[in-house]
C-alpha cells in the first residue's frame, strides 16, 4: 500500500469519525438542552435495541422527529453537492463549474415557486425536483438541435434555459406572489432545511445510494479528462458513455439535493477545490473525502444557520455564501490565467 493511499485511509477514516461526532453534537445544540447521550439513548430506542427509552415523549421528538433527520438531511445535501460539483469539474475541465451548471438550480426554483403561488407549498421538493429535471431535458435538447450534446453546447444551452428559468420565476413572484407565499419562496430560494423531515432526509439518502456508486466506480476513468477527450479515448476510456452516466448520475443527484434544501450555493464549487488542494487530483482519492468534506461542511453550515440568531432562523445559503465567497475568490486567483 503506497504512502498515499494510507493517506487517504487515514483521511477518510477520521472524516467518518467527525461526520459522526458532529452530528450527534449538532442534535443536542438548540434551545432545548440536550445531551449527547440522550442522542445515541433515543437513536438506539427508536432502532429496537433500546426496549424502553428513559427520554419523556417531548425530548425524544425533539432529536428523532425534529433534529435527527434535519442533520440527515443536511450532511446528505452537502455530501450530494460536493460529489456533483467535482464532477462537473472533471466532465468540462472547468476548475470554476459547479453542480448547477446545466441551468438544474433555476429550473427548480421556478418549479418550486409554481406550486406554491399555487397553494401546494408542501409539494415544494416534488416541483423543485420536477424542475431541475425539466431544465436538463430541456438543454441537453437544444444542445442537441444545434448539432449535437457535446459538454460545451450542453453548458451554453445550460446557461440559456437558467436565465430563461430565472426570468419566469421572478415573473410568478411578481404576478402571483403575497403574504406567505411570498416568505416561502424567500426562504427557498436563500436555501433552507428548516422543514427537513425523515422523508426528506430518505430521499437524500436514497439518491446518495443510487447515484454515488455509479460515480464511484467509474472514479479512475475521470483522471483521463484532465488530458482532453482525445488523449482520454486514446487510453481506453469510452468517453461517450463516461461523460452521459456522469452527467445523468450528477444532474439526478443535484435535482434532489435542490429539491430537499433550496438553491444552496458554493458548496459543489469550493469543497472538491479544498481536498483537491489537500490529497491531490486523482479521482479515486478526491471524490469520497469530498463527499466527506461537503457533508461536515453542510452540517455545520445549518447548525449555524438554526442557532446563531436563535429563536430566528438565518437561510442556510447565506452561511454557505458567506464562507464560500471568500473560498470562491481564492479558485478564481488560482485559475485567473484561465478566466
Amino acid at each position: 500500500m503506497g504512502v498515499a493511499s494510507k493517506m487517504t485511509r487515514v483521511a477518510m477514516l477520521a472524516l467518518w469519525l467527525l461526520l459522526i461526532a458532529s452530528g450527534v453534537l449538532a442534535v443536542t445544540l438548540g434551545p432545548a438542552d440536550i445531551t449527547p447521550g440522550e442522542v445515541w439513548t433515543s437513536i438506539l430506542h427508536h432502532l429496537g435495541i433500546v426496549p424502553e427509552s428513559p427520554l419523556s415523549r417531548l425530548r425524544d421528538a425533539i432529536v428523532w422527529d425534529l433534529r435527527l433527520p434535519r442533520v440527515l438531511a443536511a450532511t446528505g445535501v452537502g455530501a450530494g453537492l460536493a460529489l456533483a460539483g467535482a464532477v462537473m469539474q472533471a466532465l468540462t475541465r472547468n476548475p470554476l463549474a459547479d453542480p448547477y451548471l446545466l441551468g438544474l438550480s433555476s429550473g427548480a426554483a421556478l418549479g418550486a415557486v409554481t406550486l406554491v403561488v399555487m397553494g401546494h407549498a408542501l409539494l415544494v421538493p416534488v416541483g423543485a425536483f420536477f424542475g431541475s429535471l425539466g431544465a436538463l431535458a430541456l438543454a441537453l435538447l437544444i444542445a442537441h438541435v444545434l448539432g449535437g450534446t457535446t459538454p460545451v453546447r450542453a453548458i451554453l444551452a445550460g446557461i440559456s434555459i437558467s436565465a430563461l428559468a430565472s426570468a419566469a420565476t421572478s415573473f410568478v413572484i411578481f404576478w402571483s406572489a403575497t403574504g406567505d407565499s411570498y416568505r416561502e419562496i424567500l426562504s427557498w430560494l436563500l436555501g433552507t432545511l428548516s422543514g427537513a423531515n425523515w422523508a426528506d432526509a430518505g430521499l437524500v439518502v436514497g439518491s446518495l445510494v443510487l447515484c454515488a456508486p455509479v460515480i464511484l466506480v467509474m472514479a479512475r476513468s475521470l483522471d483521463a479528462f484532465a488530458f482532453g477527450e482525445a488523449a482520454a479515448t486514446s487510453l481506453g476510456v469510452d468517453v461517450a458513455r463516461l461523460r452521459w452516466t456522469m452527467l445523468a448520475a450528477s444532474a439526478l443527484l443535484t435535482g434532489i439535493m435542490v429539491a430537499v434544501g433550496g438553491a444552496i450555493g458554493f458548496v459543489g464549487l469550493v469543497v472538491p477545490h479544498v481536498v483537491r488542494f489537500a490529497l491531490g487530483p486523482q479521482h479515486r482519492r478526491l471524490l469520497p473525502v469530498a463527499m466527506l468534506v461537503g457533508a461536515i461542511f453542510m452540517l455545520w453550515a445549518d447548525t449555524m444557520a438554526r442557532t446563531l440568531f436563535d429563536p430566528r432562523e438565518l437561510p442556510v445559503g447565506i452561511v454557505t455564501a458567506l464562507v464560500g465567497a471568500p473560498g470562491f475568490l481564492l479558485v478564481l486567483l488560482r485559475y485567473r490565467r484561465v478566466t
